[in-house]
């Protein structure tokens, strides 16, 4: 376990002195791993936390496998980014391992989740947030409103989870973005979903907009030049704190098949990096990418994608609390 870093500053392993293969236990993006971040030396601006839960699940089971297939892909990073010319590692990161969970009981679990997470926000370090099934943003929400009050959400998913109940179950993975403005934890005026798409429940049609989220649904987006959406995001959230909420069944299954809900007729993974990278300067204060199954892809294209959907808006995250994280690629750093 590190505790510190010799200059403050938390970065990668370098993959040109240690190979990707030869670098220990595997943490994201090969960052330190820093059981408690909030006693560690130095700067730290984002911390990696796993939360391996799918106990609320409608359909595939898996997601609790998630965080550690993502890590595992993530292994591939790099620093530069060429297409939005952001060096992530302007950033201190650190992979602060995973986060209490209670598997078959998933109220427990949230009250944990929350406890667990409260700190971060209090003290400013982001907690990227590798999930697991999408119920665990409930506890997310709740965190980050006990601290900047009704946060923004900017949410990517095939699916609005804004039904009121499953099996009579008020808190499940479709649910949660009803019951955070039940409870007044996000703004929906403020708020944006994208995405959506599939057959629903006809109770569901029109539900999220009745909420007060603007929705974009796929066939919308589909058309939509990405910069126009970045303009829409930024302009729907304005100054406020957001959270990016993604679900990895945005994706169309043929690029992402290793999740529990998949709905085909979505974007591409190319297009998928396209919208992150329009999203432009927010205040970012979480992010979190669930529902990753790898059960049901055994190739990790999915882990993979995953990892690079993170690592795009980390680039975003840097852009705005790091602008010197704009500079040139170092040479051998595409290796």
């Amino acid at each position: 376990m590190s505790t510190g870093a010799p200059d403050g500053h938390y970065r990668p392993v370098d993959s040109m002195r240690r190979p990707r293969f030869a670098s220990g236990p595997r943490t994201f993006m090969r960052l330190p791993h820093v059981q408690d971040p909030l006693t560690a030396t130095g700067r730290i601006d984002v911390a990696v936390v796993g939360v391996p839960t799918d106990s609320a699940v409608g359909y595939r089971s898996g997601a609790r496998f998630g965080p550690e297939a993502i890590r595992s892909a993530s292994i591939l990073l790099r620093d530069h980014n060429p297409e939005t010319g952001v060096d992530v590692t302007r950033l201190s990161m650190v992979d602060a391992g995973d986060a209490p969970v209670v598997p078959g009981y998933h109220d427990l679990t949230l009250e944990r989740l929350e406890a667990h997470l409260l700190p971060f926000y209090e003290r400013g370090v982001l907690p990227l947030l590798l999930g697991g099934d999408h119920s665990l943003v409930m506890a997310e929400m709740r965190a980050m409103a006990r601290v900047h009050g009704p946060v923004s959400v900017v949410h990517f998913d095939a699916h609005g989870d804004v039904l009121d109940d499953y099996y009579g179950v008020k808190h499940f993975h479709g649910t949660m973005f009803r019951r955070a403005v039940e409870e007044g934890v996000v703004d929906a005026s403020r708020s944006i979903q994208a995405g959506m798409r599939g057959s629903v429940h006809p109770e569901d049609v029109g539900s999220a907009e009745a909420l007060g989220y603007e929705v974009i649904r796929w066939r919308e987006l589909a058309r939509l030049d990405p910069e126009e959406f970045g303009r829409r995001v930024r302009a729907r959230v304005g100054d406020r704190p957001v959270m990016v909420s993604f679900d990895i069944d945005f994706v169309d299954p043929a690029y992402a098949p290793g999740t529990g809900t998949p709905e085909v007729g979505g974007p591409s993974s190319d297009r998928t990096l396209e919208l992150l990278r329009a999203l432009g300067p927010l205040d970012y204060r979480g992010i979190d990418i669930v529902e990753v199954a790898p059960p049901y892809d055994h190739a990790d294209i999915t882990s993979h994608l995953a990892s690079v959907v993170a690592f795009e808006l980390l680039g975003q995250v840097a852009a705005v609390r790091r602008p010197e994280a704009a500079v040139p690629a170092r040479p051998g750093s595409l290796s």
